[in-house]
């Protein structure tokens, strides 16, 4: 659809495509086909791949992992080729708009009663095919501070901090900077039993395990 104007049709079907494609609840279908049953009955009730993992089934994690990113970079890679021909001013803005659609869409699917994941993998799909440079260097703050501190929420909160600073950085479109921006905020708002943990000391580790049962002490 080759067009010098960000008109409202282009804007709708980037918006309303976008939506549509991140609400597709990957964590709900591998585990329901997969038989771990439903992933909303299971640890924390999230639909990402964290909490899949809790099922013991690290195939399904896996799946979850690529689907949440992946359908985050398919809707930036068709609002590109909807745009393809058109100058950056209007490409730009359409990839965001689709981008960002794709995140809500996960985090409030429609097709689960608006009640979806936190969005991490989906930020960084969407970063990495709008921007690689960008998504590359938020995913290596992700390891970095994961291998440092051994947290994933907070590896995740710095690397959606940090995002929107790497954007201007490395001088992408604006939009990019406000489809960074945005997501950040909604990624924190989405973690804040996370922060409120990690400010008490309280957030479990990755690889952690919980400390076994003590035995039931004998009658005496």
């Amino acid at each position: 659809m080759p067009t010098d104007t960000l008109n409202p049709l282009l804007i709708a079907l980037a918006a309303l495509g976008g939506y549509l494609l991140g609400s597709i609840p990957f964590g709900v279908i591998a585990t329901r086909l997969g038989g771990a049953g439903d992933v909303r009955s299971i640890g924390s009730g999230n639909i990402g791949a964290t909490n899949v993992l809790r099922t013991g089934r690290k195939d399904l994690a896996a799946i979850t992992l690529v689907g949440d990113g992946g359908k985050g970079a398919l809707a930036v890679l068709l609002a590109w080729l909807l745009t393809r021909q058109s100058p950056e001013a209007v490409q730009a803005p359409v990839i965001a708009i689709a981008a960002g659609a794709a995140f809500v869409g996960h985090l409030f699917p429609v097709w689960l009663g608006f009640k979806g994941g936190k969005g991490v993998a989906t930020f960084f799909g969407t970063l990495l095919a709008a921007a690689w440079p960008v998504g590359l260097l938020a995913g290596a703050t992700w390891i970095v501070m994961a291998v440092i501190f051994r947290i994933s929420s907070l590896a995740a909160l710095t690397a959606a901090a940090l995002a929107p600073i790497f954007v201007f950085l490395l001088d992408r479109p604006y939009p990019y900077a406000a489809l960074a921006l945005g997501m950040g905020v909604l990624i924190y708002i989405r973690h804040k039993d996370n922060i409120r943990r990690l400010l008490k000391g309280e957030e479990p580790r990755i690889g952690a395990k919980k400390a076994p049962a003590e035995p039931p002490q004998a009658p005496a």
